[in-house]
């Protein structure tokens, strides 16, 4: 008699706390997943159900209820976790008990573990163009803020290193923030915006702050057109928090924009609207959080099981045809090979995409090598 039983998965994003914008995006996306397989039948039938706590936030929680899920949920694998803090929680948890974590998050990449598919953007998919852009049409002289975690120290190293390779080139400042920074937090660092004149910002400020950070900005006249703020973390999520006005002609270089013109997206954003209403602000971790599972559905469908020695090799190498274009996870470093764009804001809280990959670029979490991909479009398309 063919097994019937549901199969349950964790899934582990933050609903309420600093970065609950995106964690809840990434929460709708993975569900979006879900209900899109087992509507089509499930896995042989078999349903797919998800475990979902909200982990609000903090690394400690996230720690805990991954070992919850993982010892009481009786689940083998967990999609979830935002911040690089976090999936550092988790990481000895999936590894300790040998279970198998979907990670939706662009990160500071220099990781691996046999443990964790990571299917957001490693570094050389997202600050090696957003570097070679900027410097190009604004200058190499950078300033440099974050958010007082892991993941903007590492970014921003990356980021200088990858800045002052180019002629002209100095990093005239580096600030951090905590996590709950407000408006008042950021006035300072405005003020020594404006006596060592950048050429542009590059932002690792994440959460609830990314806006403060650019109402401050705003507030402190700057124009964009001449010193824009560049980032990897501000996606329309953020966007929708601040408002189109104070976003507009900023960059962000990502995957995935909502913007992107193509059968599969569209299709795939009028069945999240018809999910989800309009509370939900599709971005770069929504989109990999998204097909990750579809990339789980299609290895179970091999195995029957998920348990990680039989679902990894049939996850590895794997490939689907999501939003940003066909992805296929590296069967070596667990990396996904996506299509790197850059976005500036525009009037309607979206993204104007100025320069896109045509072709995947592999993942070189270890900056290795390094390759722009074949660039198209310019700024001469650009329309605010």
């Amino acid at each position: 008699m063919a097994n019937r039983d549901p199969i349950r998965v964790g899934v582990l994003f933050s609903d309420t706390g600093v970065t609950s914008t995106i964690g809840r995006s990434q929460l709708q996306g993975t569900l979006l997943a879900v209900d899109e397989i087992n509507e089509a039948g499930g896995i042989d039938g078999r349903e797919i159900v998800p475990v979902s706590y909200d982990a609000r936030s903090s690394p400690a929680i996230y720690a805990a209820l991954a070992e919850r899920l993982i010892i009481q949920d009786k689940v083998n694998v967990i999609f979830g976790c935002y911040m690089s803090s976090s999936r550092k929680a988790v990481l000895p948890i999936v590894e300790k008990w040998n279970k198998l974590l979907f990670y939706p998050t662009l990160y500071e990449g220099f990781e691996f573990s046999n443990n964790i598919i990571y299917s957001g953007a490693a570094p050389n998919q997202n600050s090696v163009q957003l570097a070679e852009f900027m410097t190009a049409n604004f200058g190499a002289r950078v300033y440099l803020i974050g958010s007082n975690y892991i993941y903007p120290y590492e970014s921003n190293r990356i980021m200088s290193d990858l800045v002052l390779q180019r002629p002209n080139s100095k990093k005239v400042g580096e600030r951090y923030v905590e996590l709950d920074a407000t408006e008042r937090d950021f006035e300072l660092i405005m003020a020594d915006i404006k006596a060592t004149q950048p050429d542009f910002v590059f932002s690792t400020v994440v959460g609830d702050s990314t806006a403060s950070l650019y109402r401050a900005y705003a507030e402190a006249g700057f124009n964009p057109k001449i010193m824009p703020i560049s980032s990897l973390t501000t996606s329309e999520a953020e966007i929708s928090q601040m408002g189109a006005e104070i976003a507009l002609g900023h960059f962000t270089a990502a995957p995935y924009f909502q913007s992107i013109n193509s059968d599969t997206n569209l299709r795939c954003l009028e069945r999240l609207r018809k999910r989800f209403g309009s509370e939900c602000v599709p971005n770069m971790c929504w989109e990999a959080a998204y097909f990750q599972t579809h990339i789980y559905a299609s290895a179970l469908r091999y195995t029957g099981q998920d348990d990680i020695g039989q679902i990894l090799p049939n996850i590895l190498g794997s490939e689907f045809e999501a939003p940003q274009g066909r992805v296929r996870i590296d069967p070596m470093n667990h990396h996904t090979s996506l299509y790197p764009r850059i976005g500036v804001a525009n009037s309607r809280g979206q993204f104007t995409i100025v320069r896109e990959a045509t072709r995947p670029v592999h993942p070189d979490p270890y900056m290795v090598t390094h390759s722009l991909g074949d660039w198209t479009a310019s700024l001469s398309t650009l329309e605010l």
